[in-house]
């Protein structure tokens, strides 16, 4: 009887169940870091992550092409490989269950313990200590049309893009900016790597990606040169750390629209005008403010919408959209997918903090 007892807590608690134990271990770690918002900021975010990114991407860069891709065209290829086994009674559904239950479990485990920790860390109001605005439409709609003006300001035909020389900017801003964005800069290496399949990827509409597990910041090659700044320091934020999807935009406005340079001002602000647009349609203003937008920046906003539109396929995208959300939400994002958009309040913030857009400028101090 006691052999019976001993030999079942072996099996329970076994190494066959490790995975799964140290899952279990990770999601009540994840919990805890909800809860104390301010612990994950001085543990993980700015004591441990730092080291885990300095340590990958030392490894990663090493590789052109993205190693996480790799990654997941080995675990699909040994899906069917298993589903194969198990078919032909290589091996059985115990053993095909255990498996793949041990195994989405490891991937669960790093991804949390490699990056993902960070969901949990403070908002980046408080972070940034940025005061939160309150809702004003006059001051929503004069943030607008400064931002048009910058836009119109900043437009630059871009037809080609140095890679080296962008990625050089976008870096030099972050370390610039750096203190104000409470970052551990450098923490790693971003060498931007291509998306491997960035047909598939954008059918889905999918710019970029973070890889995780191998602290890899990738991007859709059929990216319009105007965009590939803002979408290269947006990755970069997640790389930095930064996982709310309205907290990267922010980070990426930032060091591209302070930056002096006019291919990353002209990105940042063409992208941020975007969301403004579509926060503002239902306001009484929205069309004289549209009118104030000059025709060569509604070109490059056709231009963009067009290539994107040509690129998607609509099953493709919708099933991708409800997976992020997904994901999203299972990491505390309320808004989901809707999380994009939270850059305008972000920036509403901001633009309305006059010590926060003080401390900006002076480091910014030539």
């Amino acid at each position: 009887m006691q052999v019976n007892r001993k030999e079942r807590l072996k099996r329970i608690f076994g190494k066959r169940w490790l995975a799964l134990w140290l899952a279990v271990l990770t999601f009540l770690l994840t919990e805890l870091l909800a809860a104390f918002p301010t612990g994950t900021e001085a543990v993980y975010a700015r004591g441990i992550y730092p080291h885990i990114a300095t340590f990958l991407s030392a490894f990663s860069c090493w590789f052109h092409f993205s190693l996480d891709d790799l990654l997941y065209v080995a675990l699909i290829l040994l899906g069917g490989v298993s589903l194969l086994a198990l078919i032909f009674r290589r091996i059985n559904w115990r053993g095909f269950v255990r498996f793949w239950l041990n195994t989405l479990a490891l991937f669960y485990v790093l991804f949390y313990w490699l990056w993902g920790f960070n969901y949990y860390r403070l908002d980046l109001n408080e972070r940034l200590q940025i005061a939160e605005s309150v809702a004003d439409t006059d001051v929503f709609v004069a943030v607008w049309e400064d931002l048009i003006s910058q836009t119109n300001k900043s437009y630059l035909l871009v037809d080609s893009v140095d890679f080296d020389w962008v990625d050089e900017r976008v870096e030099a801003s972050y370390e610039q900016l750096a203190p104000f964005l409470e970052i551990n800069y450098a923490a790693g290496m971003r060498r931007a790597k291509a998306i491997t399949f960035s047909g598939f990827f954008a059918k889905a509409g999918i710019s970029g990606y973070y890889g995780p597990f191998f602290n890899e910041v990738q991007l859709n090659r059929h990216l319009l040169p105007v965009e590939y700044p803002l979408v290269l320091a947006h990755e970069k934020a997640h790389q930095l750390g930064i996982t709310s999807e309205a907290e990267a935009n922010f980070y990426a406005w930032m060091v591209c629209s302070q930056s002096s340079d006019q291919l990353l001002q002209y990105s940042a602000n063409l992208y941020l005008l975007r969301y403004f647009i579509y926060e503002g349609y239902q306001l009484e203003a929205y069309a004289e403010l549209v009118k104030q937008i000059e025709e060569p920046v509604k070109a490059d906003f056709r231009r963009i919408r067009e290539h994107w539109l040509s690129l998607r396929n609509v099953t493709i995208d919708q099933y991708a959209s409800k997976v992020n959300d997904a994901y999203l939400k299972t990491n505390k994002v309320e808004k989901g997918i809707e999380d994009y958009t939270g850059v305008v309040k972000f920036v509403m913030d901001f633009s309305v903090d006059s010590l926060a857009t003080q401390r900006v400028n002076q480091l910014l101090k030539p």
